[in-house]
Parts: C-alpha cells; structure tokens; sequence
C-alpha cells in the first residue's frame, strides 16, 4: 500500500469511525426505520382493515404484506403470486389487493358501463337482478360489485389506509435515500482534496 492510499484509508477510518474498510458494512437502512419495522407497520395497518371490513381473502396478514408491497413495486398479480411461491394465486392476490384497497384501473374495465353497475347496487339491486339487467352472468357482477364496494368504502374513509400503506414505503424509502446520501457524504469528505489517479 503506498503513501496516498494508506492517507487515504486513514482519513476513511477517520471519517466514519471504523477499523477496516475492507468488510462491507451492514446493510442497516437502518437508523431511521428497520425492514421489520416497514413489515409490522404494514401488518398493523392491514389488521385494522381485517377488523372492519369483511375481508374474503384467505391469505395471511404476512402474505397481504408481500401483496401491498408488490402493488407499490408495481408488480402484476401474477408476480406478486410468485412472490408468494404459488403461481396458481394470481386470482386469490386480486381478490386480496381489492380487500386492501388497492384498486388498479384494470380492475374497472367492465365489459359493460360500470356506472350502471353503480346505479343498480344504489337501488339494492340483486346479483341476478344486476346480471340480467347487464347481460352478464352472476360470477361477472360480483367480481365488480366488489370493485364498486371498494371505491365505495375508500371514499367513505377518504383513501385513509391507502395513504397509510404509502406513508409507511415513502417513509422507508427516505430511509433508504438518507442512508444512502450520508453513506455518499461521508466518503466525498474523506475523499476531499485527495488527488483522484490514486493507485490500488
């Protein structure tokens, strides 16, 4: 090691108070929110939904976890499916991701005029009623119908757990991003005024 590198290792150490710079540090993300932080706040946030509204899916609060992350990673079902180890789930994700709120436009392509649907469930129309007056089966109307109870319940509680779910990955990406910034200042501070054609 000649002169400059080992000046420069020492101001290294100097700067961010470690003894070697040879092991990668610890991938903490850490001060300001830790990863099983971000899960159980999510966690919480989706056991207070499951308390109040009647949730139809049979995943687990974990599993819904890897499903409100996947949405905000702008993962398909499908992926989020793999996600979960079971390529058969793609069905039972989007029944979930609606449970949770998390509608995607997709969702209200109808192959008729959802607005009607939405006429007809105001006026406590049946399934059968809705499925006739549409010209679509049963199955079609309560896939949607759901999706229309969902916009209804949101507006209802002014988006409030969608903006829950966001508040918390925003707060673990600033984490993320300040980690990764003072990582960044601190090596352009130990990296100041040292000449830049340093042989290793």
């Amino acid at each position: 090691m000649d002169e400059k590198t080992e000046e420069l290792r020492d101001i290294f150490m100097d700067v961010t108070d470690e003894s070697t710079v040879t092991e990668s540090q610890e991938e903490t993300h850490g001060s300001l929110q830790s990863e099983a932080e971000v899960e159980e706040r999510l966690a919480d946030v989706i056991a207070e939904m499951r308390d109040r509204y009647d949730f139809g899916t049979t995943l687990s609060d974990e599993q819904l976890v890897t499903v409100v992350r996947g949405y905000y990673a702008g993962d398909s079902d499908a992926e989020i499916a793999r996600e979960l180890g079971d390529d058969s789930l793609g069905k039972t994700v989007s029944r979930a991701r609606i449970d949770l709120h998390l509608v995607r436009d997709s969702d209200t392509d109808a192959p008729f005029d959802i607005d009607a649907l939405r006429d007809l469930l105001d006026e406590d129309a049946s399934t059968s009623a809705c499925a006739a007056e549409l010209d679509v089966s049963e199955s079609t109307v309560r896939r949607y119908r759901r999706v229309v109870e969902t916009q209804q319940e949101r507006r209802t509680v002014n988006d409030r757990y969608r903006d829950e779910f966001e508040n918390v990955l925003q707060d673990r990406e600033l984490a993320e991003r300040m980690t990764e910034d003072m990582h960044e200042d601190g090596l352009d501070d130990a990296t100041e005024g040292m000449e830049t054609n340093v042989s290793f």
